[in-house]
């Protein structure tokens, strides 16, 4: 038996790239039930942030989604033109905070129930020992983190 080279052992062990493909086929779950209302999971994460702070500052959202200011700058761009979120007035003219408008709310309204039929999907295909060793991951990177 032939010892694999690096290239080999790059293409089939690489943690990072398992860890997209991963991500992928989770991502397509929601983005494929959330399809008929025109937002993409990573929207949708934006508008239940929003939906739970009511007044949501850029650097808040970044923080609790792990977003880079220019993503959710262009995610928030987006929901504002398609009347989902607006951008309130602020005094030191720096930050520009947001809210769901009135569609927003009724997006997320309709959207719940193609979200936790995603969720739902998403649960099967890990499993519950799949399940128990992502939030074991996330509680390790989040403490790693943290110290």
């Amino acid at each position: 038996m032939t010892k694999p080279t690096s290239i080999e052992t790059i293409a089939t062990t690489c943690i990072a790239g398992r860890l997209r493909l991963l991500n992928r086929v989770v991502t397509n779950l929601y983005d494929d039930a959330l399809r008929p209302f025109g937002v993409k999971l990573s929207q949708g994460n934006v508008l239940a942030v929003t939906a739970k702070l009511g007044v949501a500052r850029p650097a808040e959202v970044c923080d609790i989604l792990e977003l880079d200011t220019s993503t959710l700058s262009r995610t928030v761009e987006r929901m504002v033109a398609n009347g989902w979120l607006e951008i309130l007035p602020d005094d030191d003219g720096r930050s520009h905070p947001f809210r769901l408008t009135d569609d927003g709310k009724r997006l997320m309204e309709k959207a719940i129930p193609a979200w936790e039929k995603a969720q739902t999907d998403a649960k099967k295909l890990l499993g519950e020992d799949g399940l128990r060793l992502l939030d074991t991951a996330i509680q390790r990177v989040k403490s790693v983190q943290a110290g």
